[in-house]
């Protein structure tokens, strides 16, 4: 099997040099150039092919941002962006790029090498397998509007989990959603201080409120709930016969905290039948048993489709285990969405 070419784009000499040097060390992946901006990119690609390019978002002569902008419609390439705590990455997400990881703010070599191992190398060969035609679908795409519900539902519950490729797919959902929608809880699959970000902006750009989980929030209707990146699961709860959400430290399940699958597992003990489960794009099979689960307890479930995912590990993980009703393309998924509430 051939190694996966990678290019490095960043104006750091000692950081591009500490990427070059332990990306290298993996067989999997062959660094084939560098380059300290865009300028230089281009010609690399052009003349190297690279399968996957890391790229910093803040560089001279032009930004990532406005590279991918550039980029991605003239040559289709999967980028993972490398990022300091900023939520310039959701632009870049939003201008094709795949997946980003967080630039640690430390100087100790060995926590940049071991960011380097268990992080931006996942990223890599999680990109190399992603289908860019569908991210810019999901960047391009002009959803038609959702329907509204037949009735106010109060007792009801949305569950979305995600994970590469999610940020953007995610938005093309809930900017569908009215305010009439019932409460929602999501696990998007992000470093820590991110979702806060993400939480932000979608709440900026959607009809409907969105805000960073805590524990003892309500699950209230027009409002979702996203799960903090870090070392905390999220899961939904009823007190006093309300819905809220709890925020707790946990291991990592399915290798992800918060995971998809606790979020969804505690939807079907908690709300059964009065929930509808969303999986989208993602790497590996996070969430594939708990939205079984979900199904199991009568709640009704969606998965994204083939065509539109970035990546389909997810959604066919549980497609496969038996656990989605419906399979939908992207811009269907929040019309069958209400359509099931309205038979609820």
């Amino acid at each position: 099997m051939q190694p996966i070419k990678v290019l490095i784009v960043e104006d750091s000499i000692v950081f591009r040099e500490l990427l070059v040097q332990n990306i290298g060390k993996d067989p999997a992946i062959q660094v084939v150039a560098t380059a300290k901006d865009p300028f230089e990119a281009r010609d690399l690609i052009l003349q190297h092919h690279p399968d996957v390019m890391t790229l910093d978002v803040e560089l001279p002569r032009m930004n990532g941002i406005d590279f991918l902008r550039k980029l991605i419609p003239q040559y289709p390439l999967p980028v993972v962006v490398i990022s300091s705590l900023s939520d310039k990455v959701f632009d870049a997400m939003n201008a094709g790029a795949v997946d980003f990881v967080a630039k640690p703010a430390v100087s100790n070599r060995a926590q940049l090498e071991d960011f380097i191992r268990n992080e931006l190398l996942v990223k890599i060969k999680i990109a190399s397998t992603a289908k860019i035609s569908n991210i810019k679908k999901t960047v391009m795409s002009n959803n038609q509007p959702a329907q509204q519900l037949a009735s106010s539902q109060n007792n009801l519950i949305v569950a979305i989990g995600a994970s590469t490729g999610g940020t953007e797919a995610i938005y093309s959902v809930v900017k569908d959603f009215g305010t009439d929608i019932p409460g929602i809880v999501c696990v998007q699959h992000m470093p820590p201080g991110f979702t806060k970000m993400y939480a932000k902006r979608l709440d900026d750009q959607c009809r409907i409120s969105v805000k960073e989980a805590e524990t003892g929030d309500r699950v209230l209707p027009g409002h979702m709930l996203i799960a903090p990146g870090g070392d905390r699961h999220m899961k939904l709860v009823k007190v006093n016969g309300v819905y809220q959400v709890e925020v707790k430290a946990g291991p990592r399940v399915n290798g992800h905290c918060p995971s998809v699958e606790v979020l969804f597992e505690s939807v079907a003990k908690v709300a059964g039948p009065a929930a509808v489960g969303i999986i989208l794009t993602g790497m590996g099979g996070d969430g594939g048993k708990g939205l079984l689960s979900m199904r199991k307890a009568g709640a009704r479930t969606i998965g994204q489709d083939e065509s539109t995912c970035v990546v389909y590990g997810m959604p066919k993980v549980a497609y496969d285990l038996g656990a989605v009703e419906y399979q939908e393309k992207l811009n269907d998924i929040a019309k069958r969405t209400y359509a099931l509430l309205n038979k609820m």
